[in-house]
């Protein structure tokens, strides 16, 4: 037991006593460390405040660019939207327009295909007309190769040039002259010069060695052999075809080779001149023409002066009609006179009566006046 003044106190409520002052030691030590701590707190607090409001601030930032991250993914997405519209409608475009490039390519493959084909075509129907021609070149080389061939060669080709320059009925193919002798062709022109003679020669034998020799000695045994064959022809046509009183004091040597004619007038002068002697002009195919052309125009002359008395008569009965029908013609008009006055005054009567028969219709029985106008009788029209 303990006595504290005059309080004694036991054992247990010593125990309980010192239970009490350690508790409340206890709370005076916890007091002061727990202002103690409050007081170290307080920067803690305003630290933590202060991170509050960071943190605050963070999430409202973090709100902000949330907003902005929304925005931007909205206008990415807009944004790519748009492009993904615009790349699809330019690949709509660039697919139409290499479509249409495509069929357009395709239709002029096509088209350049269609006239390469005809190309083909033509160039085969060239070969084939090359493979004939060739042909044809053969069998008109066998057709040259012969003498007698080759004049009828020349002579059909002159029979072609006469028949399309001349009217059928001022020549004759194949004449036969009085002396015997058959000219290839006579035509009739009248005096001067009279009918005169067109004959067909053709000396390829002689032109073809001119133009195949190699050597000098070649060239001139051609050439004589070519002189001698021209000199030879125009003798023939002088001496056979050139009859006085029957036949034109000249004719003409029908050549079918313009190559043959432009090598005598190239190199071969003095041959023209020595026909030009003997009367016997040398002719081409072309110049024969244009001397036809000209007989032509001598003949249609001619038969004009024929027909002139022929056309003076057809020129007066011409006349003779003409001063018919304008008689005829005044008679005509006199009639259409006759007949504009006869109608003329139809009318006049037409618009009396018209007048009288208004004044019936409007009951007007009053005196009509006498007119001093007769009706004018129909005349009777002339024969």
């Amino acid at each position: 037991m303990v006595t504290v003044g005059k309080l004694t106190l036991g054992t247990t409520e010593m125990l309980v006593l010192s239970v009490a002052m350690l508790i409340v030691l206890l709370l005076i030590l916890a007091i002061r460390a727990a202002g103690k701590s409050a007081r170290m707190a307080e920067p803690l607090a305003q630290q933590m405040g202060s991170l509050g409001q960071r943190v605050q601030a963070l999430g409202d930032g973090q709100q902000q660019l949330a907003g902005g991250l929304t925005q931007v993914v909205e206008s990415q997405s807009a944004a790519q939207a748009n492009l993904l519209q615009h790349l699809e409608k330019r690949l709509g475009q660039v697919n139409q327009q290499m479509t249409e490039n495509l069929q357009g390519s395709a239709r002029r493959t096509a088209h350049s295909l269609g006239e390469l084909q005809e190309r083909l075509k033509t160039i085969d129907k060239a070969q084939e007309n090359i493979t004939r021609l060739s042909g044809d070149v053969l069998s008109l080389q066998d057709i040259l190769s012969n003498k007698q061939t080759r004049g009828a060669f020349g002579e059909i080709q002159l029979n072609d040039i006469v028949s399309k320059a001349l009217p059928k009925d001022s020549y004759e193919l194949q004449h036969t002259l009085s002396n015997g002798k058959r000219a290839d062709c006579l035509i009739h022109l009248p005096n001067p010069p009279g009918p005169i003679v067109v004959d067909s020669k053709f000396p390829l034998e002689a032109y073809e060695a001119l133009r195949n020799a190699d050597t000098e000695n070649q060239l001139r045994e051609a050439a004589r052999l070519l002189r001698a064959s021209v000199k030879k022809h125009i003798k023939d046509i002088s001496e056979r075809y050139i009859l006085d009183g029957e036949t034109a004091d000249g004719a003409l040597m029908f050549l079918p080779s313009e190559a043959v004619y432009a090598e005598l007038h190239a190199n071969f002068p003095e041959i023209v001149r020595e026909g030009f002697a003997a009367r016997v002009w040398i002719v081409s195919p072309t110049t024969c023409m244009a001397t036809l052309n000209t007989m032509r125009a001598i003949l249609k002359d001619a038969r004009m002066r024929e027909q002139a008395s022929s056309i003076r008569r057809e020129l007066g009965l011409l006349f003779t009609d003409v001063e018919r029908l304008g008689a005829r013609v005044e008679n005509l008009d006199r009639h259409f006179g006759q007949a504009a006055k006869d109608i003329s005054d139809i009318k006049i009567s037409a618009d009396k009566a018209g007048r009288r028969a208004r004044r019936l219709d409007n009951f007007d029985f009053e005196e009509i006046a006498p007119e001093n106008d007769d009706v004018v009788p129909l005349a009777k029209p002339e024969p």
